[in-house]
Formats: structure tokens, sequence, C-alpha cells
């Protein structure tokens, strides 16, 4: 019995040495007689076996256990998450009885005895699916947290651009800040907390922009889209010389044919932002209801409705790459791009050639892409026909004997080509230019007219010696500027600006001179508003007084005309106030890339009222997050050109494969004059719960 006694402790002992054997940690530890282990790292001998030795590994300061001195950051990192995992199983059962505590004064909260969990741990859902993804693990920290960061991206199917937005290394710096043992907030924090504390700051931040309101007024911009199932969604946002806003989307598919419902709208908008505030309400061209613009002008007498400058330049665009030679410029080069950007080995040749310059870039519509594009391509030029004719690329049996390769040279050796790119670039330059001023949120309204001016003119001058051509070009950019863009505002804007009023080369101030005292009179309706007004137009206009002053002549160039008529307007008190709220407007819809296939989300029938309510909340606080960036980098970034190469477009996608590109005729005319780029409709191939690339 008693041999049976010790024979049974024996055993006892013998599985528990095995057990400890199969430690992890042993591989970084010699073992020793007794309870004692040698580290391997730094050769000190510990007292007390494994669990020691984790703690000296681990460099924790507890159990009164040395930290290592030698030991890899890598395998720190990995013991302490074995120790977390344990510490995290012992806590199951208390916390379970716990209910979840409310946030306070934030609802972050920091364990410093907890280790950021990484690949590494066993319990990771990540190395249960693809339990071989540690095996090769780098070493250094920086791989390590960039190949995290990496497998975020993936696993949750996010756009690269993501990694472009300010709150991005805002984010992993407070991470850092907040050492080893941060966790992250659970979904439920995110929506029942965060969502709702974000929305008030967001909300807070507009309210301090309604203040200016008093003294610049504000545009209401409206943006309609009619997606693929007849949908159509209406955005509501406010701009103002500080920022432009996202107000709400509205789902007006039931009732888009429906002046009632749409009159109804547009009071309740323009009740809540208060129609004495309002100087200007945008609308773009696919919400052509006369019907409703009558009932804002009669119904609001000192309200003006205009077009959409962006939309007016783009169909000018539209109609300069429909005209045959154009248009056969633009495929030719769509042929040279396309064989590039489809053969991994040519487009990093073209790379080295280039200096990592991309040969075609994506601009917010499909006709900005084409002449950009062209642009670049001219740029290019030497280098393209150097690379083509290189012995790297044409001694290659890979591609340099391909039929496309051959056509690519036979275009690039065509000097009828590089005339005609010459010609497109020379004529549609003129108009990015103006598109560029009047996109990104800019108060441009004081500015379009004499732009637009500019432009023709610089059509007169290329073509002297065409008569033909330049009244091709004249007659697409008058038929628009007539039928879409020219406004009694845009005129009294340009007559209020003294970069123009004061310009003795402007000679069209004499025939905008009727739309301006037309403006006047809508703006002042009665005789107590007008009094003294022709005395103070006289001074303005003969530059008398404060107007005439060398500092008012120096800073005509240095500020915005709405700023200028704030600092030198004071002798003339009415006329001070209509402008500053005439100019201080922008005058296009074109803020930024949007992403319809979001709205679409809200407005889905299949979501309840809560899911919904959430989601404008979550719509709410992206797209006024989106403008804001927009607005701080308007000044560095061009407005309307994307930051990343659009690889579903007609520059890239070959017209033989089904490619995104060619679902878009599904939408048919619902996307003339709105056609932001290809990405914001792959909502309609990917699926409606899709979120890959900017869905």
């Amino acid at each position: 019995m008693q041999f049976e006694q010790s024979s049974f402790i024996r055993l006892i002992f013998f599985w528990g040495a095995v057990v400890r054997e199969k430690d992890v940690c042993w591989e970084y530890a010699e073992k020793l007689d007794g309870n004692k282990v040698k580290c391997k790292f730094c050769l000190r001998i510990l007292n007390g076996g494994i669990s020691r030795l984790k703690h000296h590994l681990s460099r924790l300061p507890s159990k009164g256990v040395n930290p290592c001195s030698k030991v890899r950051d890598d395998v720190s990192d990995r013991v302490r998450n074995i120790i977390a995992s344990k510490e995290d199983i012992k806590e199951v059962p208390s916390t379970k009885k716990q209910k979840r505590e409310e946030p306070k004064s934030s609802p972050i909260t920091i364990s410093q005895n907890r280790s950021l969990v990484t690949l590494e741990t066993l319990s990771s859902p990540i190395t249960k699916i693809f339990p071989n993804i540690t095996q090769n693990a780098p070493s250094n920290n920086q791989e390590v947290a960039e190949r995290n960061i990496a497998l975020f991206f993936f696993e949750n199917k996010l756009d690269f651009s993501v990694a472009r937005s300010s709150s991005y290394q805002l984010m992993i710096d407070s991470i850092t800040k907040c050492g080893n043992g941060f966790k992250g907030p659970s979904p439920e924090t995110l929506k029942n907390n965060w969502l709702e504390i974000i929305k008030t700051e967001v909300s807070s931040q507009s309210k301090e922009i309604e203040k200016e309101w008093t003294t610049t007024g504000c545009t209401i911009i409206v943006e309609t889209w009619t997606d693929h199932k007849s949908r159509t969604l209406i955005n509501f946002l406010i701009s103002s010389p500080s920022s432009t806003f996202f107000h709400k989307s509205v789902d007006a598919s039931s009732y888009f044919k429906n002046t009632k419902f749409l009159t109804d709208l547009f009071d309740s908008v323009i009740q809540e932002f208060g129609p004495e505030n309002i100087v200007q309400i945008i609308l773009d061209n696919t919400l052509n209801c006369t019907s409703v613009v009558n009932h804002i002008l009669q119904t609001y007498g000192t309200i003006f409705v205009s077009p959409c400058a962006s939309q007016c330049l783009n169909a000018i665009l539209k109609e300069f790459s429909k005209i045959d030679w154009v248009n056969r410029c633009i495929l030719q080069a769509q042929v040279i791009s396309k064989f590039i950007y489809n053969d991994s080995s040519v487009l990093d040749m073209m790379k080295k050639y280039t200096v990592n310059e991309e040969i075609i870039k994506t601009g917010i519509t499909k006709y900005v892409s084409h002449f950009l594009s062209l642009q670049s391509i001219l740029k290019q030029r030497s280098r393209l026909k150097h690379m083509f004719n290189s012995p790297e690329f044409t001694n290659n049996p890979v591609y340099g004997n391909k039929p496309q390769s051959i056509t690519c040279i036979e275009i690039l050796e065509d000097n009828e080509f590089w005339r005609g790119v010459e010609e497109c670039v020379a004529v549609s330059d003129p108009f990015l230019k103006v598109m560029r001023e009047v996109s990104g949120g800019k108060p441009a309204v004081g500015s379009i007219y004499e732009l637009m001016t500019k432009a023709k003119e610089s059509i007169r001058t290329y073509y002297i010696m065409d008569d033909i051509k330049c009244k091709t070009f004249f007659d697409i950019v008058d038929q628009k500027w007539q039928s879409h863009l020219h406004s009694p505002l845009h005129s009294a804007a340009a007559f209020l600006n003294p970069g123009i009023q004061y310009n003795p080369e402007i000679k069209f101030l004499g025939s905008i001179k009727e739309d301006f005292f037309r403006v006047l009179e809508k703006l002042l309706p009665t005789p107590e508003l007008r009094r003294d007004i022709t005395n103070q137009i006289l001074l303005f206009t003969r530059a008398t007084g404060m107007f005439g002053c060398n500092l008012a002549k120096e800073a005509i160039d240095a500020v915005s005309p709405g700023i200028w008529w704030e600092q030198y307007g004071d002798s003339a008190p009415t006329l001070q106030r209509v402008a500053m709220r005439i100019l201080s407007q922008v005058c296009s819809s074109c803020t930024f890339e949007r992403h319809w296939s979001m709205f679409q989300q809200i407005h889905s029938e299949k979501r309840n009222k809560i899911d919904k309510e959430t989601l404008n909340d979550i719509a709410y606080i992206h797209y006024n997050l989106k403008l804001s960036r927009a607005k701080r980098s308007s000044l560095e970034n061009d407005p309307i050109q994307v930051e990343d190469i659009d690889m579903t477009s007609a520059w890239v996608a070959e017209s033989e494969n089904p490619t995104p590109t060619q679902w878009l005729d599904r939408f048919g005319s619902a996307l003339d004059g709105n056609d932001l780029n290809t990405r914001q409709f792959s909502n309609s191939i990917f699926g409606p719960n899709d979120h890959m690339f900017n869905l």
C-alpha cells in the first residue's frame, strides 16, 4: 500500500514535469537542478521556475523579479501576451457579474498590467483562421505594428486611402501614448457612447460657424442623385466663408415629382436656418424643377437660386470631348495607358522612366479625368517615347512584339497625335483652371464672370488663325454659359469685386451694370433701405474716400473681395453690407469626392428606424469630417483631382473584359452633369453592405 502511494506521488510529479516542459517559454531558458532556471539571454539564474522566468522576460514590474536587460522585444511582447491571456481567463467569472459602466469624463480606460494583443495571442481569431500567419513574423516593433495595421485593413476591407485621413495618424499617436495594455473601445461603446459624443462635437462646430451668417450670409447647396433603383436622394449642405457643412440627406424617391412635397422640404430647410441668413440656393442640374425654383423666388424675395458652376464647366468639357478629333486623341491616349496599366512589368518600367510619376490622372468627373490625363501624357511625352524605344522594352519577348505594344509605338511616333494632344490641352486647360477656382468651397462668386471671360479669350488667342475651330469651341461655351451658368448674382458680384471694378483692362462692366441694379432692388426692396444708395455706388465706382486710399489699393490682390469690403467699405454702409453678403458666397456644389453608396445604405428599406438613425449620425459625422479636411487641404491639393487613380476608368480597364465601368450603363441619364468618378457607384456592383473601396 505504501509502495502504491509513493508510486502515485512520483507519477504526479512526473506529469507535472511533463506539463511544465511543454510551456512555450522553456525555449528561452535552461532548466537547472531544483526549481532554478537560467535565462538564455542574460544568463541570470532565477529561483521559482518558469513563472518567475516569464516575469523576468516580460520586463513587467512585478513579483520582485529583475527584468531582463538583453531579451529581444518580440520575445518580451510574446511573454506579456501569454501572461495577459492567463489573467483574462482568471477574470472571466468576475467580469460576467459586472455591469458595463457608463463612461464619465472619458470612456477610455487604461490597464497598466494588460498587454496589447498581437498575432501570437493564441485566442486571436486571425491565428485560428490563418494558423501559419505568424510564422517568420518580423522581430522589429515597427514591422510588427505595420503588419497588424495592414491585417486590420485587409480583414475589414478598408480602402488604402483611409491611411491618408488626418484622424489615422492621430489615432496611432494616441494609442502609443497609452502604452502597453490599452484596449480599444468595443462595438457597443463606439455606437452607444462615442457616436453621440463626436456628433455633438461636430454639431457644436457648425453652431460656431452660424454666428458669421448675420454678416456674410450663407448658401444652401442641394446635391441630388438618382441610383439604379430610380431612388432620388437629396443632400443639403450649408456653406459660408469659414466652412461648408453637411446638414442632412433625404430620400425623395416617392415624392420627386410631387411639387408640394419638394416645396415643403425646401421651406423646412430654409426656415431652419432663417431666410434672412440665406443669400442663395445652388441647385444641380438633376433637380430641374421650375415650380420649386419659382416657389422659392416668389416666397423669399431676397434669396437667389443659382446653378452649379462646376457642373456647367463639366458640361463644357463633355461637349469638347465629343468633337471628333478630340475624341480620337482621347481614345488613342487610352490605348497607351491601358497597355501600361494592365501589365505590372511595363508599369514598373514606366515608373522608372517617369521617376515614379503617373501618366494618367483621375478627376472628380469623367471628363475632367480625360483632359487631366492628356496633360499628364503630354508632360511625359519624351520619357514615354524613350521607354518604348529602349532595348529594355523592344528586346523583351514578353511584350516587345505584342500587337498592343506595336500600336502604342505607332501612336507615340505619330506627330499628328501629339499636335492633337497639345491642342486639347491648350483648349481645356483654361476651363480646368476655372473649375479649380470655383471648387473646394471657395467664395468665388465674384470671380466666375471674369474667369469665364478670360477662358474664352484664351481660345480666341489660340485659334487666332483658325476661325472655324474658334467658333466651334465658342458656340459650346456660349451655349452652356447662357443656359446653365449666367446669373444676375454673378454679374452683381463681378461689379462689386474691386479687382474687376478698378481694372482698366476689363471691358464688360457696362454689360453687367443692369444685372447689378436688378440685384440691388431685390436685396433692398424698400425706399428706406435704398436711401443714399446712389451716392454710395458713386463713392465705390469712383474710388473716393477710403475706397481710394493706398491701403485699399494694395489690399485688392492680397485679400478676398468680401474681406476687402469689410475693411474699406465703411463710407458706404448699405452697399458694404450687400457686397459682403454677395461676395462671401460659393458658386459651386463641388466640395469633394462624394460617396453616394453611404446614403443608399441609410435609406435602405430593409433597415429599421433605430438603425437608420445610427447611419444618419455616422453620415453626418463622416461627411462633415471630410468637408473639414477638404477645407484645410484646399490650398495644398488640387480640388478637381482625386488622390488615387480610378482603376475602373476607361484609362485603365480593358474594354474587352467586363469591368465595373460598364456596369454604369444602367444609370443612364441619371449621371448626366453629376458623373463623379466611378468608384462612387461601386455599390451597384458589390452590393449595399460591402464596404470595400470606400463603400
